[in-house]
């Protein structure tokens, strides 16, 4: 039985079911009753036990109020907390959590109907996408090998002597773009594999520190071209993690540091440690990130600032979320008040 024919199943069913106007109703009802039945009583009481006689009428107002405090009070309980449980999933829902699912039965018909439908839309969204992000690894996958011949008969041609600097210019252009389809390429197999990705796999123990290092190393090229000055405070740290996924968050962290920073701004870097707490940030001097942007930062293929999107695909920092959310740490974002912008990735010592 699939979900829809599970959904009208359950519909069905409901039918026996009372509504939550009808409760509600016989609630207050009953509720009115006991309290009239409850005042008439103590007014007798008052009556035999104390000299003066106290009005029915204050009576019952007094009663009212203390037993509707009490009785409203629990059963708002039980007519809201399932609304509160709703808006729970819809929250997990809203950070892109398919998997959540709410418990169908209930006393209520209104409630298994709303719960039933909330699972329906869940696993739809759930379906669209798996769908989608097996479509893109598979074609990614496909494209994989057409890419890389195209960039290899290019590296050959631009070794040939026959040819003029127009020739030469083009030649340098399909290279430059294949190599930048290629990384695309590359990172949406890797983030797909991610995804599907549960528990850290290949832990060794390395220095983190000296991870990072070979991050700025290996971007020299693009800090040197832009003169910018590199402020950087490592203490030594060893860490035990997926040694080659790590590279990926220090190198995407960099070189997006380097990329918005002004020319001949600074990047600072800091690694420390205190008792099983390793904490690294980066800052830059860049424009910053504006309050929609930092909603969406971690996002796939998001890219706030369009003079930039020739220079990356938008999945750097959601392949980085992706690495630290399987090692069990996290990445926040924000401005600096001076100007500029602060990564803060938290990890455990361990």
């Amino acid at each position: 039985m699939n979900t829809r024919e599970r959904f009208e199943k359950v519909r069905r069913e409901q039918q026996n079911h009372f509504s939550l106007r009808t409760r509600l109703t016989a609630l207050v009802t009953l509720e009115m009753l006991v309290c009239v039945l409850i005042a008439y009583c103590l007014d007798q009481l008052f009556n035999e036990v104390f000299p003066w006689t106290v009005p029915l009428e204050i009576e019952l107002i007094g009663v009212c109020l203390l037993i509707g405090i009490l009785v409203t009070s629990q059963l708002s309980k039980y007519f809201f907390n399932p609304i509160k449980k709703l808006r729970v999933a819809m929250d997990k829902v809203a950070d892109g959590d398919f998997s959540v699912r709410l418990e169908e039965k209930s006393s209520s018909k209104e409630i298994m109907e709303i719960y039933t439908g909330f699972n329906l839309m869940a696993h739809e969204l759930s379906s669209t996408e798996i769908l989608q992000t097996d479509f893109v690894s598979n074609v990614s996958h496909e494209f994989k090998t057409p890419i890389n011949a195209i960039e290899g008969y290019s590296t050959l041609l631009q070794d040939a002597d026959n040819l003029d600097d127009e020739q030469r210019e083009y030649i340098d252009k399909i290279l430059f773009n294949t190599q930048r389809l290629s990384s695309l390429v590359g990172s949406i197999l890797l983030l797909s594999k991610l995804e599907n990705q549960q528990i850290p796999t290949n832990q060794t123990e390395y220095r983190l520190d000296e991870q990072i290092r070979q991050s700025v190393v290996a971007l020299e090229t693009a800090w040197v071209q832009k003169d910018i000055e590199l402020d950087v405070e490592l203490d030594r740290v060893s860490y035990l993690g997926n040694e080659q996924m790590m590279r990926h968050v220090w190198d995407n962290l960099i070189s997006n540091a380097i990329k918005f920073s002004p020319q001949g701004g600074t990047v600072k870097l800091r690694l420390t440690q205190k008792a099983r707490k390793l904490t690294f940030t980066i800052e830059d001097q860049g424009p910053g990130l504006s309050e929609e942007a930092q909603k969406h930062i971690f996002d796939k293929f998001y890219q706030e600032d369009s003079s930039h999107k020739k220079e990356g695909s938008g999945l750097g920092l959601a392949l980085v979320k992706r690495v630290l959310t399987i090692e069990k740490g996290q990445i926040t974002a924000e401005n600096i008040p001076d100007g500029g912008c602060c990564f803060t990735v938290a990890l455990r010592a361990k």
